[in-house]
C-alpha cells in the first residue's frame, strides 16, 4: 500500500489481515505482543466486579459504605487518568516501547499490593498503581500497533487491542469464578493479574520501537529496518518518503520553536486547527464511550445481576459469564467489519442499539420494582421480636412496603424470601449475620441488592443485547479512531489527551453508579445512560469524520478542509500522492 493512497478491498480487513499476517507473521507478533496491554485493562475493569463481591464480605466498613465500594473500584480510574496522560508524554519523549513496559511494572506493582492488603485502604493504593499501568497502556497499544502496521490492515490490528480488552474481562470472570471456593478469594482474584504484565514485559524487550517514532528521532536506518519487516519490498520507499516528508516537516516546526514544555506544546496542539478538529472528534467518541454506560455493566456486572433478583454470588458471576463472553465476541465481529463498513457507520448502528437496549431495560427494572414481594409483618416476627428491621417497624406506610423498600431504605435492612415460595410475602430483617444464616438455615434466599422476580432474566437478556450492540461498535472503534485522527508529531499528545477523557469520564460513571442508583433506582438509572447515550450519539454524527482506508496524511487533510455530515463528499483519490502536515 503506497502513502496517500486510498485501499478499496473487495474483502474484508479481517481477512486481508489474515492473509498478510499469514505470510508476515512479525506483523502479528507486534500487534499481539502490545496488545497484552490490552488484557491487563480488560482483566482489571473484570476482575474489581467478582472481587468486590467477596471483599464486602470480609470487610465490614466496606459492606455497610457505597462510597467505599465505589472507591475500591473508582481508584484505579483515577489512578489511569494520571497514567495517560504521563504516558502521552512519554511516548513522545520517550518512545511507545519504553511507555509499555513501565505500564508492565506499575501493574505488577499494583496487583501484588492488592494481594496482600491487609485492610481496604492498601487495596485503594494498589488499585493506584494499577491504574497507573492500566491507563498508560490504554492508548499506547493501540498507537503502537497502529504505527507499526500496513495501512491496509491498521484497523483490523488495532481491533486486536480490543478483543484483547474484552478478552481480558472475559478471562477475568473466569478466573473469579475459579476461586469462588478458594481461601483467599479475591486475593488470588486480584493477584493473579501480574502473571500477563511479566508475560508482556519479557515479550516487549524483544520487540523494536515504533518505526514512525524512530524516524522522527533521526534514527532512519532502524527505522527502515522494522519497515522492511513489515511492508513488502517494494512499498518500503514509498513508505520512507511519507515519513520523511511528515517528520522533516515537523522536525523543522520543533527547532523554530524552541524547547517548550507540555502546557505550551497543549497550547500549541489547541492552536493547530488540524490537532483540534482531531481532539473534537477523539474526545467525542472516548466520552460518549464511557457515559453509554459500559464500565458500570463491566465494573458492577454480578451487582447488576443481583439487583435483577439473582442473590447468589456464584450465581451473578456465572451469568456475569455471559455478558463478558457476548463482549469478546463483538470484537471479532469490529476486525471483520471495521474496514468494510467503516469506523462512523459501526459507531452509530451501535449507539441505536444502545440507546434501545438501555430503555427497554429500565422499563423492566421498573416493572420488577413494582411486582416486587411484600412484606409480611407475621413472617417478619417470625425471626424475634428484635429481628424485625427498625425503619420498617417504625415506618407510618409500612402495610404498603415491598421488598424494594426494604432493601433501599438504607443498609440496615434485607430481605428474607418466604420459605414456599420466592415470589410469596417474605420477611424484612436487620442485616446481621447472625440473621443472614438463620434466613438460610430455614432455607430461604438471602437478598440485600435486588429482589426476586419473575422478570429478573429478561434484565440479563438485556445486558446481553446491550453488549452485543456495544462491543463491535463503540467497543473497539473510539480506540482505533484515537490511533489515526492525529498528526505524527501530535499523535502521543493527542492520544494521551483523549484517554485522559475516557478515564476522567470513566471515573464519574464508576464512583457515581452506585449511589446514583440508590437514588434513582435501576430503572432510573438506566434511563439516564440511555439520554447520555443519545446524546452522545449526536455528538459522534456532527463531530467524527470517516477514517477508513485513509493514510495518516490523508486524514490530516481531510481535518484541515474541515469535517460536516452535511458536507458533499470529496473524493479522497483527488489528494493521492500528496502529503500534508500540521
Amino acid at each position: 500500500m503506497v502513502e496517500g493512497g486510498v485501499v478499496k478491498p473487495d474483502k474484508t480487513e479481517f481477512t486481508e489481515c489474515w492473509r498478510t499476517t499469514w505470510k508476515t507473521p512479525y506483523i502479528m507478533r507486534l500487534a499481539l505482543s502490545a496488545g497484552i496491554g490490552g488484557l491487563l485493562f480488560g482483566y482489571d475493569t473484570g476482575v474489581i466486579s467478582g472481587a468486590l463481591l467477596y471483599i464486602r464480605e470480609d470487610f465490614k466498613a466496606v459492606e455497610d459504605s457505597t462510597v467505599m465500594q465505589e472507591t475500591i473500584v473508582s481508584m484505579a480510574v483515577a489512578g489511569a487518568i494520571v497514567g495517560a496522560g504521563v504516558g502521552g508524554w512519554i511516548n513522545d519523549h520517550f518512545g511507545r516501547k519504553i511507555s509499555i513496559l513501565l505500564a508492565d511494572f506499575l501493574f505488577f506493582i499494583g496487583a501484588i499490593i492488592m494481594a496482600v492488603a491487609p485492610v481496604p485502604w492498601v487495596i485503594i493504593l494498589g488499585r493506584i498503581f494499577v491504574g497507573l499501568g492500566v491507563g498508560m497502556a490504554s492508548m499506547t497499544a493501540p498507537l503502537y500497533i497502529s504505527e507499526s502496521s500496513p495501512a491496509r490492515i491498521r484497523g483490523a490490528l488495532v481491533s486486536t487491542n480490543g478483543l484483547l480488552i474484552t478478552g481480558g474481562q472475559f478471562l477475568s470472570y473466569l478466573i473469579n469464578l475459579a476461586f469462588t471456593h478458594v481461601k483467599g478469594t479475591w486475593r488470588w482474584m486480584l493477584g493473579v493479574a501480574g502473571i500477563p504484565a511479566v508475560v508482556q514485559f519479557i515479550l516487549m524487550l524483544s520487540l523494536p520501537e515504533s518505526p514512525r517514532w524512530l524516524y522522527r528521532k533521526g534514527k532512519t536506518e532502524e527505522s527502515r529496518a522494522i519497515l522492511e519487516k513489515i511492508y513488502p519490498a517494494d512499498e518500503v520507499e514509498d513508505e520512507m518518503q511519507a515519513l520523511k516528508t511528515a517528520a522533516e516537516f515537523e522536525k523543522a516546526q520543533d527547532d523554530a520553536l524552541g524547547d517548550i514544555n507540555i502546557f505550551q506544546k497543549i497550547k500549541l496542539a489547541w492552536g493547530n486547527i488540524v490537532v483540534r478538529r482531531g481532539l473534537y472528534a477523539g474526545i467525542t467518541v472516548q466520552v460518549a464511550q464511557q457515559f453509554v454506560g459500559i464500565n458500570t455493566v463491566m465494573y458492577y456486572s454480578p451487582t447488576i445481576v443481583q439487583f435483577a433478583g439473582f442473590a447468589s454470588n456464584k450465581t451473578a458471576l456465572a451469568l456475569s459469564l455471559i455478558t463478558s463472553g457476548l463482549n469478546a465476541i463483538g470484537s471479532l465481529v469490529s476486525m471483520m467489519f471495521v474496514d468494510r463498513y467503516g469506523r462512523r457507520r459501526l459507531m452509530m448502528i451501535s449507539m441505536i442499539g444502545i440507546i434501545t437496549c438501555l430503555i427497554v431495560l429500565s422499563a423492566v427494572f421498573y416493572q420488577a420494582s413494582l411486582t416486587a414481594p411484600k412484606i409480611s409483618k407475621t413472617d417478619s416476627v417470625h425471626f424475634g421480636a428484635n429481628s424485625t428491621c427498625h425503619s420498617y417497624l417504625s415506618a407510618k406506610d409500612s402495610l404498603s412496603w415491598n421488598c424494594m423498600d426494604c432493601i433501599h431504605t438504607n443498609k440496615e435492612c434485607s430481605f428474607c424470601s418466604n420459605a414456599a415460595n420466592a415470589y410469596s410475602p417474605g420477611a424484612c430483617l436487620a442485616n446481621t449475620d447472625h440473621l443472614k444464616g438463620t434466613c438460610k438455615a430455614n432455607h430461604r434466599t438471602w437478598y440485600t441488592e435486588g429482589c426476586p422476580s419473575k422478570i429478573g432474566f429478561l434484565a440479563i437478556v438485556l445486558l446481553a443485547l446491550y453488549i452485543i450492540s456495544y462491543s463491535p461498535g463503540m467497543g473497539t472503534v473510539p480506540w482505533i479512531v484515537n490511533s489515526e485522527i492525529y498528526p505524527l508529531k501530535y499523535r502521543g499528545l493527542g492520544g494521551g489527551i483523549a484517554a485522559v477523557s475516557n478515564w476522567v469520564s470513566n471515573l464519574i460513571v464508576s464512583e457515581t453508579f452506585l449511589t446514583i442508583n440508590t437514588e434513582l433506582g435501576s430503572a432510573g438509572t438506566f434511563l439516564l445512560f440511555a439520554g447520555c447515550s443519545f446524546i452522545g450519539m449526536v455528538a459522534i454524527f456532527l463531530l467524527v469524520p470517516e477514517t477508513k482506508g485513509l493514510q495518516f496524511e490523508e486524514v490530516e487533510k481531510l481535518l484541515q478542509e474541515g469535517y460536516s455530515p452535511f458536507k458533499k463528499k470529496k473524493s479522497v483519490e483527488s489528494g493521492k500522492g500528496e502529503s500534508t502536515s500540521a
